[in-house]
Parts: structure tokens; C-alpha cells; sequence
């Protein structure tokens, strides 16, 4: 493997192992602090409102001065964050430190662009994107069972210990990561701050805007289904924080199977589009079935579930970034920008549908999942339209 490359998935898994890491654990922890299903939503939703006005301008200031010093800048503000979430005593504390992770969280869509920067074709741009899904699939092998063992030592421990990770993530990002990004004429202009305008670009983009939508339906079922996934795990089944770790290393070994072997023996071979076709049905049944309160079943769902994100959160951006060479960072930062807005708006539907019904968020999200298994058969008929025969 690439130097650089194994370098940029380093940074990037000490970070995913983090999240994975306090993922079983927080909800627990949180509701130490008297906090109810909504709140503990709430506090995710913080973290996104303040990740969607830094994202675009992450993005755009990467594209103007290079990658790397903007990546140390996020990797600075994720672990001070921490900090303050460890040290909380109280719930306002608590969303202050997730307030400051989110006010320079670029951490992944920076490392997405340095992917996209040492790409060497299509393919391998699909590839290298895709590479991340493998790497979340370790940290969750690896993470959760980390955060159980942890919280058996103390309700903060977990976040300490992911606080370490983060300080010893910037450090060897400062002193080994290289710079990649080539500084382009089109770049040397003002950063605009307005956070909306990436937005209102996106809408406005005739050739982009129809991606950014797809990945916008796309996000907010996955940001409904995640938000409450430990909730339900407990709820509906009696899962501990121990238990709800080892299910999240379920999950990861199934994205690590699908990033590290199918991937590019079966995903990659297939047409993008008659791909898109298949796994949207795939993703949106699975949340359907999520609903049924049956163990069984819901493992199956789940499998199928991750299937189906690891597949998308690869191809979708891949389509996207490459109808534009030279935009990617600003491209990277939108979409992290659109995904914000839909982990705002999402883990609040779950939150307050949760607390009328344990099932409501399955099913919201299910229905939203249907859209996209619309769109994408109209999409399909389309292509097949316009192909010469």
C-alpha cells in the first residue's frame, strides 16, 4: 500500500476507533446525567449543527491551502472537546463538549480528500473512498469491545481513554503526514463564510444537485437507525452497555467482510447503476424488518443494513466527486455539510418518535428509504432511454 494512503487510513482509524469506542457506552453514560431519550438525540444533534457551519468551510479552506494543516486544526478541536466531555459533571457539559468537537469537525472529509487527491483513476477513487467503510469495520470490531471493558472501570473512562487517542492522533498527524493537495489557481479567491451557500450551490447545481439529494435521503435513515440503536438494543431486548458493544462488533465484522473481500470481488464489478438498483431495496426492507422486535430478524435486518451503507457510503460520493475534478474538497466538505443537516434533523425524529413507540424510527426511516428505491428505478429507466441500442 501507498505511504501516504497508509497513513491517511491511520489517522483516520484512531479516530473512528474513538466513536466506536464511547458508541455503546454513551447512552448509558448520558442517562447517568438524568437525561431522557430525546435529550441524549439532542446532544447528537448539537454535535451536527455545529459540524454543518464547519464542514463547507473545512472543505473549501483545505482546497485553498492545502489538506493537512486543516486536518491537524479539526483533530486539535476533536480532542479539547473530549476533554470537556470527560471532565462534565453536569448535562450542559456535556453538549458544550460536543459543541466544540463540532465546531471543526473536518476529520473524515479531509482524509476522503486526501483519498481523492492521490487517486489515480476512477476506480481507484471508488476504492480509496471506500477503504474508510473498511476501516470503520475494524474500529467497530475492536472499539466497542474496548468502551465495555472501560466502563466497567468507571462511567467516564471510555471518554478519557478516547481523549488520549485524539491527542496522539494530532501529534502523529503533525509530524508525519505529508501534504498532497495541489494549490490551484481557481482556489486563490475569498472563502466565503456563509455556511448556507454550499447548500444553496448544491441546489442550484444541475449536474450535482440530484446526487446531493440521494445522499441526503440516504443519510437521514442511517442518522435515525444509529441514534437509537443502543436505546432500542435495551429496550426491545434487554442489552446491556457490555452486550450492546458486543453487537456493534457484529456490525463491524460485517463491514469489514464487505469492505475487505466483497467490495471489489462483487460490489466493484458491478455497474454503478444497475448496483444503485439493487441495494436500495435492500437497505430500505431491512429497516422495515428492524421493527418487528424479533431477535432473529433483526440480526438478519442488521446485516443486511450494513451491507447496504458500507455499499452507498462508497459509490454515492465516488459518482458525485467525479463530475467535478476540481471541486473536491469543497465537494467532500458539502456533503459532510448535507449529512450534518440530516444528523440534526434525524436524531431528533428519532428521539421524540422513540418515546411514543420504540418502532416509529424504523419505520419513518424505512418509508424515507423508499424514495430512494424510487428515484433510483427512474434513474435506471432514464439511463436505458438515452443508451443507444
Amino acid at each position: 500500500m501507498d505511504k501516504i494512503k497508509f497513513q491517511i487510513l491511520f489517522t483516520v482509524f484512531i479516530d473512528i476507533l474513538g466513536f466506536a469506542i464511547i458508541i455503546p457506552t454513551l447512552p448509558y453514560y448520558v442517562e447517568s446525567f438524568g437525561a431522557t431519550p430525546l435529550q441524549l438525540t439532542l446532544l447528537m444533534a448539537a454535535f451536527s449543527l455545529f459540524s454543518f457551519f464547519s464542514a463547507p468551510l473545512l472543505g473549501a479552506l483545505s482546497d485553498k491551502i492545502g489538506r493537512r494543516p486543516v486536518l491537524i486544526a479539526s483533530l486539535v478541536s476533536t480532542a479539547f472537546g473530549w476533554i470537556v466531555f470527560s471532565m462534565a459533571n453536569s448535562l450542559w457539559m456535556l453538549f458544550l463538549g460536543r459543541i466544540i468537537d463540532g465546531a471543526a469537525a473536518g476529520n473524515i472529509p479531509i482524509a476522503q480528500s486526501y483519498l481523492v487527491d492521490i487517486a489515480k483513476n476512477e476506480k481507484e477513487r471508488t476504492e480509496n473512498l471506500g477503504m474508510i467503510g473498511a476501516i470503520v469495520g475494524i474500529g467497530f470490531i475492536i472499539g466497542p469491545a474496548i468502551g465495555g471493558l472501560l466502563s466497567s472501570i468507571g462511567p467516564n473512562a471510555p471518554f478519557w481513554f478516547v481523549t488520549i487517542l485524539s491527542v496522539i492522533n494530532t501529534i502523529i498527524c503533525y509530524f508525519y503526514l505529508p501534504e498532497v493537495h495541489t494549490k490551484r489557481e481557481n482556489h486563490q479567491g475569498k472563502i466565503n463564510l456563509n455556511p448556507f451557500k454550499p447548500l444553496i450551490k448544491a441546489i442550484n447545481s444541475k449536474k450535482l444537485r440530484t446526487g446531493y439529494g440521494i445522499w441526503f435521503l440516504f443519510a437521514i435513515p442511517i442518522c435515525i437507525y444509529h441514534s437509537i440503536f443502543a436505546l432500542y438494543l435495551n429496550s426491545a431486548f434487554g442489552f446491556t452497555a457490555v452486550g450492546s458493544g458486543i453487537f456493534l462488533t457484529f456490525i463491524g465484522v460485517i463491514i469489514a467482510i464487505n469492505q475487505g473481500v466483497l467490495m471489489k470481488k462483487i460490489w466493484l464489478k458491478i455497474n454503478d447503476k444497475k448496483l444503485e438498483l439493487f441495494i436500495f431495496p435492500i437497505f430500505a426492507l431491512s429497516l422495515f424488518l428492524m421493527s418487528l422486535e424479533q431477535i432473529v430478524i433483526f440480526y438478519l435486518a442488521v446485516m443486511a443494513c450494513t451491507t447496504a451503507q458500507v455499499v452507498l457510503r462508497a459509490l454515492i460520493p465516488s459518482q458525485i466527486v467525479g463530475k467535478d475534478d476540481d471541486h473536491r474538497g469543497e465537494i467532500m466538505g458539502t456533503l459532510a455539510s448535507i449529512e450534518s443537516i440530516a444528523m440534526i434533523v434525524g436524531p431528533i425524529i428519532a428521539g421524540y418518535t422513540f418515546e411514543k413507540n420504540i418502532t416509529f424510527p424504523f419505520l419513518i426511516a424505512g418509508l424515507i428509504a423508499i424514495i430512494l428505491v424510487i428515484i433510483s428505478f427512474f434513474n435506471f429507466k432514464k439511463l436505458k432511454s438515452i443508451t443507444p441500442a
